[in-house]
């Protein structure tokens, strides 16, 4: 979008929040880049020049604005509606992958070259992954910075900089601030809170309905791995360098996120994965108004706009839980998912609720005894198949997965139909169009609003509603008394 000019103008003139993370506006006779909805009064046109990242501001020499804080926009929502090359590598990035890896990492998890992935970033974003990853870093620095009374030698340690003084050059070239002056500059908050825990809000386009996003994390909760608790989402997280427990509110303007780490390090993949899984990163107004165009849904939409995809925090925990549940109630499949937890999840601690395991790793999985699993041979055939394959790498599930090459390669699997596959490819890989045309739930709202409900049927008038039918699949959902449609009380 940064390449339109009169777009970009027409955004920034109107103050307009929608396009906050779309592109940043740099201003050549400040040396600030800013947010489209900045409060300050918009520069002249001729002062103004677009960039599609942070990162590529950052690299054309321009500092943070300090009154709209650009680098805490919400994340463009390309990178989480396109399967392309640039796209997967930027998921990669934001899950930490540059950090841990190197670009070398990154490249092979793409099997592209670290040349090829260079030149692609480059040319659309402005910068390549080491930028993109130094942003994101500069970005943990200063929430550590300003929320915790960590020394800044940890914060530094935990933000991924390789010493004190890329730590201290940094924050200072992007903020124009150095590190003491920006903890002296942040509001101060209540004392005490535990040891490694942090408050943070998590920032999305407007609207919001968090009506089935909550309701149907907390209807599907695993006993143990999450919990609705005090108005608040909780589960635990298995991150790179250690565990988490993440408690998530939702509130007017904002997600309110609590996040307790074991390693700091984890901040950026912790928060990432929030994001994600609460799908914080959508364009809303472009979903609903491309299906308000069909008749019958526009009443579904303006009823109660801003629906999300209730996603997950880890891929091949869903799709372990996705054949769990095949042709069982709600409640089935949490029993059957507590049991694998009680018997092989990892315990943890935690002293605010009533969490007490990671979910079972797939090495875990992969040496459970089949009969010990209360369910059909036909089914255990199916389990042990997928866990098989997701521990010895021949299928790979994870934020970089190529949804119509891994939606083969599920359906190749004994046991897995089009529902399940097509389940995993919304809830876990994040495919926006996913659709489940043959869900008995989906088929019975279809018949009531006067849509087709045949899936054939189905599928040929939701062609309409392409790149979005995911979303359209919670509108459906939400005609329904389940409670995955309602925020638990």
């Amino acid at each position: 979008m940064h390449t339109d000019t009169e777009r970009c103008l027409r955004a920034v003139q109107a103050k307009d929040a929608r396009f906050d993370g779309w592109f940043f506006t740099a201003v050549l006779t400040t040396g600030i880049y800013c947010r489209p909805s900045c409060p300050v009064v918009p520069p002249k046109p001729e002062n103004m020049v677009f960039h599609p990242s942070a990162a590529a501001c950052q690299q054309a020499g321009f500092r943070a604005c300090k009154r709209c804080r650009p680098d805490t926009s919400p994340g463009s929502p390309e990178w989480n509606q396109r399967a392309d090359l640039v796209a997967r590598a930027m998921r990669l990035i934001a899950d930490g992958v540059v950090d841990r890896e190197g670009v070398p990492g990154l490249a092979a998890r793409l099997g592209y070259s670290a040349r090829q992935i260079e030149r692609q970033l480059l040319a659309e974003l402005g910068a390549g992954p080491l930028a993109l990853a130094r942003a994101q870093r500069a970005q943990t620095a200063r929430l550590l910075i300003e929320t915790t009374a960590l020394p800044m030698a940890e914060i530094a340690f935990a933000a991924g900089f390789s010493s004190i003084r890329t730590f201290n050059d940094t924050v200072r070239e992007v903020y124009a601030l150095t590190p003491s002056d920006l903890r002296a500059r942040a509001p101060r908050g209540p004392a005490g809170g535990t040891p490694g825990a942090l408050s943070l809000r998590l920032p999305f386009r407007a609207p919001l309905n968090p009506d089935n996003l909550f309701g149907h994390l907390a209807a599907t909760a695993v006993p143990g791995v999450e919990e609705w608790r005090d108005g608040a989402y909780r589960r635990t997280l298995r991150l790179p360098y250690g565990h988490g427990i993440a408690a998530l509110t939702p509130k007017p303007d904002h997600i309110a996120c609590r996040l307790t780490l074991s390693d700091l390090r984890d901040l950026p993949v912790a928060i990432s994965r929030c994001r994600r899984m609460l799908d914080l990163d959508a364009d809303p107004v472009a979903v609903d108004d491309q299906l308000r165009e069909d008749p019958l849904l526009a009443p579904l939409v303006d009823k109660a706009p801003g629906r999300r995809v209730p996603r997950t925090v880890d891929e091949a925990e869903f799709a372990v839980r996705a054949v769990l549940g095949q042709q069982v109630s709600t409640a089935a499949a949490r029993t059957h998912a507590a049991r694998l937890v009680t018997a092989h999840g990892e315990p943890v601690d935690d002293p605010e609720g009533g969490l007490t395991h990671l979910f079972p790793s797939v090495d875990a999985l992969a040496s459970v005894d089949p009969e010990s699993l209360a369910m059909p041979r036909t089914r255990r055939t199916t389990f042990t198949t997928l866990v098989g394959q997701l521990a010895d790498g021949s299928l790979h599930l994870g934020v970089e997965s190529d949804w119509p090459q891994t939606r083969a390669q599920l359906l190749a699997l004994p046991g897995f139909g089009p529902w399940t596959a097509d389940v995993i490819a919304m809830r876990a890989l994040g495919d926006p169009d996913a659709f489940l045309p043959t869900d008995l739930g989906i088929r019975r709202a279809a018949g009531e609003l006067g849509l087709p409900s045949t899936p054939s049927a189905l599928t040929a008038r939701a062609a309409a509603w392409r790149p979005w039918r995911a979303y359209a699949v919670q509108y459906l959902w939400a005609t329904d008394s389940h409670p995955i449609n309602f925020l638990p009380v």
